[in-house]
């Protein structure tokens, strides 16, 4: 697979509306791959389409509790409880980082990458990164969320 150029706040792709996928193809199998390879190479627990340039309804996620990767095809959110406030970062923000009242709960409706309809249930991290890659397919960015302003983050140091 390939690394992706991820595109950042103020490219105005991140703005647009995604659109359906219909149908599972090899271009579309590639992409996911890609969009993977991506978010581990920067380092990040998920990522959408839209920030690697494609209007497709696809994000990738993948929070290190050894459930993921998880793909989520055309996902909708089915319901939501309670409320959970903390910092969040983008890999369309580098650098940065916001604190973001998410759903603690978030049940979602989608299909992998068999086209296959799931549903997904999430808590916490999860939950939080399930929401803020949705908002990416609806053109919604975490900034317009943040409360309080952004403020720098330090980079992680490797082992």
């Amino acid at each position: 697979m390939a690394i992706r150029r991820i595109r950042e706040l103020g490219d105005e792709v991140l703005t647009k509306k995604c659109k359906e996928v219909t149908k599972m193809n090899l271009r579309t199998r590639i992409l996911i791959g890609d969009m993977l390879d991506t978010m581990y190479e920067a380092g990040g627990v998920g990522l959408a389409a839209p920030q690697v340039g494609v209007l497709k309804n696809i994000v990738v996620i993948d929070i290190g509790e050894g459930d993921g990767p998880i793909t989520l095809v055309n996902p909708v959110i089915l319901e939501t409880a309670g409320e959970q406030s903390g910092d969040e970062g983008c890999l369309s923000v580098p650098g940065k980082a916001g604190v973001v009242t998410r759903p603690n709960y978030v049940k979602v409706r989608a299909q992998n990458e068999n086209m296959e309809e799931i549903e997904l249930e999430a808590e916490e991290l999860l939950a939080r990164a399930v929401c803020h890659e949705i908002d990416h397919l609806d053109g919604i960015m975490y900034v317009e969320l943040v409360e309080g302003g952004l403020h720098d983050v330090e980079p992680e140091e490797e082992d």
